[in-house]
């Protein structure tokens, strides 16, 4: 479990290819490998990775599986990129955002990009199906960034994010431009009571219709219900 909240941005210095599958070694700033061990897991950009070996220094590697390369950005990164990292939660540690499994969902791409004196607002489209679960005042993760989403257009398909002077400062946000994908993380809780509420108003739809089914039939002048 992860918080959202970036505790260094790593560097890509090695990336090798397997078949179906890549192999990153990440760079952390002084103390951020101390008392890291080989199974152990790290957000990286969003994304939960196993640490596949012994850290070395400051240094780790991390293997990237055929679904965490189609779902998430880290496939297209490049040796030299800045990502955002967090290690896991401790039992009992504050959590300063929102709860987050580091399983990316959906991929937002930047639209706009606009400053307000000290502060910076991204505009993001999302997929369809996305925006379902997303609230204006609720929570989502842009690359492993827990923010507040400040507003949203469901029929235009795009939400906005508020990045204060510390969160640029804190994470590689600040320097997204426009056609620029980042990993998105949706809430939780709020997916299980879209989803659960959604299904069970189907199922409930679905009984209606059976059961009114023959009446709508019967209804229709003849040569409709012939032709149904």
């Amino acid at each position: 479990m992860f918080s959202g909240i970036t505790q260094a941005i790593a560097r890509v210095i090695a990336i090798q290819e397997g078949e179906g599958s890549r192999r990153l070694t990440l760079t952390f700033p002084a103390g951020f490998c101390d008392g890291l061990r080989q199974g152990a897991s790290v957000a990286v950009n969003g994304a939960c990775l196993t640490v596949a070996a012994p850290p070395h220094g400051d240094n780790a590697d991390f293997d990237l599986i055929l679904p965490t390369l189609i779902t998430s950005t880290l496939a297209a990164c490049q040796v030299g990129d800045a990502l955002n990292a967090e290690r896991a939660l401790a039992d009992g540690a504050e959590n300063g955002g929102h709860a987050l499994s580091g399983h990316v969902d959906y991929q937002a791409t930047v639209e706009q990009v606009r400053r307000h004196g000290d502060n910076l607002c991204l505009r993001l489209t999302v997929p369809a199906g996305a925006l379902r679960y997303l609230f204006a005042k609720g929570y989502a993760a842009l690359d492993g960034v827990s923010l507040t989403i400040a507003g949203i257009d469901k029929r235009e398909g795009w939400f906005e994010v508020w990045l204060v002077p510390e969160t640029r400062r804190a994470t590689t946000l600040g320097v997204k431009q426009p056609g620029d994908r980042l990993n998105l993380e949706i809430e939780r809780q709020t997916q299980v009571l879209v989803d659960s509420t959604r299904e069970a108003l189907e199922d409930k739809l679905s009984a209606l219709l059976e059961l009114l089914g023959p009446q709508l039939t019967g209804s229709r002048p003849p040569a409709l219900a012939q032709s149904a």
